[in-house]
């Protein structure tokens, strides 16, 4: 049973253990971001992974961005 989280990612516990992951694919959120930071350019990361798109690591990013985000706790005093 998957879950897309976002319309380009998907989460599903069949697929890399629940990890989220371009949707339809077996590459990881994380895996695009490791590449992104590694230096890897958008358009190396769909040369070597003909099935992922331009807007599919637009995607993860946005993805990622969203879900490093949270909640300020504040102490009342």
């Amino acid at each position: 049973m998957a879950s897309l989280v976002h319309p380009r990612v998907s989460v599903d516990p069949a697929v890399c253990g629940g990890r989220p992951v371009i949707a339809g694919t077996r590459v990881r959120v994380s895996d695009v971001l490791d590449m992104l930071a590694g230096g890897a350019s958008i358009a190396e990361i769909v040369a070597d992974f003909p099935y992922v798109s331009a807007q599919d690591v637009a995607a993860a990013l946005a993805f990622a961005a969203r879900n490093a985000d949270h909640p300020v706790v504040t102490v009342a005093g």
